[in-house]
Formats: C-alpha cells, structure tokens, sequence
C-alpha cells in the first residue's frame, strides 16, 4: 500500500504566497499614497480651506455672526434675480446640446468603418480644447463679428450687420452656449467614444443578429450605456457652467457695455468683492452657486447610477 504523505499548510494557517501577496498590497497602498499625497495637499490649501473661509464671511459681518443677513442682502439686489435667469437659461441651452450632440457625434463617430477617418474626427473635434476661456472668447469675437467673421455670409443671412447686434441679451444665452460647445465638446466626445469601445461586441452583435438597425442599436444599447458617462458629463458641465465668468466678461468690454458687467452670478460675486469691497456679499453669492451646485450634482450622481457597479 502505498505511502501517503499528509499536507501541511505553512505555520501560522495561511497558505503558502499569502504574505508575498500581503507585501505586494501594502507596497502598492503606499506608491498610491505617494501619488496622491501632492494633490491632497493643494485640494485641502487651495479647495478646502477657501471653501472654510467663505463658508465663514457668508455667516459673518466684521467677525460677528449674522445669520442669513448676508444672503437676504444680496437677494434683494436689483442684480441678483437677472444674474440667476442668465445662468439658466445658458446652462439650459449648455447642457442640453451637450448631451444631444455630444452623444450623437461620439456615436456617429464609432459608426465610421474607416478607423484613420474616425481617428482624424476625433482629433478635429478635440482641437477647440487647446484653446480655452479667454483665447476661446477673443477667437470668437473675430467670428461673431460680421465684418471681419469668415461666416459673415451666414450672420449676414440672419439679419446680423455688426458685432452688437449679434451680443444682444435675449441671444447670449444660445451665444454662449455655442462658445462653450465649441471649447469643451470635442474632449468629451472622445471620452464618449471611449466608453463606446468598451461596451461587448457580443451585445451588439446579437443586436443585429435579432434585427436591430443602427439607429436602434444605438437608442436601445449604445445610450443606454453610456448612462453612467453622461451623468459624469453633466456634472462636471454644470458645475464648470455656474461658474461662468470670463467669457461674458470680455464680451462685455468688446462690446462696450452692451453685455453687463453683473451678467453672470460670479461676476456679480466679483463688483460685491472688488468694486464694493463687500466680501461677505461675495461669499455669499459664492456660497449659493456651491450649494445649488451639490445638490444637483448629487441628484445626477445618483440618477445616473454613476457608482453602481454591474
């Protein structure tokens, strides 16, 4: 009969590679905590800590503690009410091309058979990127002004003879919004497209095995996806598009006044902070946008289900 040898696990009742693998994952925490550690630091300096100071002057009147006083004030201010219809309106427009047009041309894009036409559209789309806020801004005021613009056929077509006709208030909304596409749409379709390459071609696949033509493929597969991606989208875009500042801060000054200079609720933040010496008001503005801002961020995170895992 032969003899049996009986296998004993290493002392201590772990199996034998378990401390290696231990080892391995401290290492890899560590380099982690290294590569982290800088960003952490400048967050807490310069997010953190500011985040602190405002949450306290928006609370507080030369160091004593006034409750909502500040924000009744700036409430009450004959600017703050359009200030806050301005930001909508933008962002309603913003975000709504975004999604439409950014999703339907990250698809389209996928679509293309030809991988050097595809790789040459994405990076024509992602080139406005290189050029962002101010650079963006005075680039097209060349192309919004119907005397010197190479689309001057087209603003002429829509009944535009020169620069302040087209910078009027009830069209800055769509003109802003047109300027933010341009700068901020091509890098998110290439993170679209992205995601779009990671989605199974077995899943699409059988898509067309049962039938399904490209635009249903896309409706009922593609988007639906890409749900997690756009929540992303969204909430990076809305916040990035409360904070609008420069760009009708410098149609403000080509146009001379035509756009106002309390447009937007952080320009409005700016003359309480710095034409009125008043940060308290300024906190407080500041102080309303990060909160709205959040809220709604938080809403979309958990709309779009952006942590649940499959």
């Amino acid at each position: 009969m032969p003899s049996q040898t009986a296998t004993h696990p290493p002392r201590g009742g772990r199996p034998a590679g378990t401390g290696r693998k231990a080892s391995v994952e401290r290492a890899q925490g560590r380099i982690g905590i290294a590569f982290s550690s800088l960003y952490t630091l400048f967050l807490v300096l310069f997010g953190v800590l500011p985040s602190a100071y405002a949450i306290y002057l928006a609370f507080t009147k030369a160091g004593q503690f006034v409750g909502l006083a500040n924000f009744a004030k700036v409430s009450k201010d004959y600017r703050f009410l359009p200030a806050v219809e301005h930001v909508g309106l933008y962002l309603l427009v913003w975000l709504v091309c975004l999604v439409v047009l950014v999703v339907l041309l990250a698809v389209l894009v996928h679509a293309v058979g030809q991988r050097w036409i595809s790789t040459s559209l994405r990076f024509v789309y992602y080139i406005p990127g290189a050029l962002a806020g101010a650079s963006s801004v005075m680039l097209w005021l060349f192309v919004l002004d119907p005397t010197v613009s190479p689309a001057a056929f087209l603003l002429h077509a829509l009944g535009f003879n020169n620069f302040v006709e087209v910078v009027q208030a009830d069209r800055l909304p769509v003109v802003l919004a047109i300027v933010a596409f341009w700068t901020g749409a091509g890098g998110w379709i290439v993170v679209m497209y992205g995601a779009l390459n990671n989605i199974s071609g077995d899943i699409l696949e059988a898509a067309r095995i049962d039938g399904a033509g490209p635009i249903r493929t896309a409706w009922s597969i593609q988007i639906p996806l890409l749900r997690k991606w756009i929540s992303y989208m969204v909430i990076l875009s809305f916040a990035g598009g409360t904070q609008l500042f420069v760009e009708p801060r410098v149609l403000s000054q080509a146009s001379r006044g035509v756009v106002s200079q309390d447009y937007s609720l952080n320009q409005l933040a700016f003359l309480y902070a710095f034409r009125q010496s008043d940060f308290n008001g300024s906190a407080a503005i500041s102080l309303v946008l990060l909160l709205v801002s959040l809220a709604l961020s938080i809403y979309f995170v958990f709309r779009g289900g952006l942590f649940e895992r499959v």
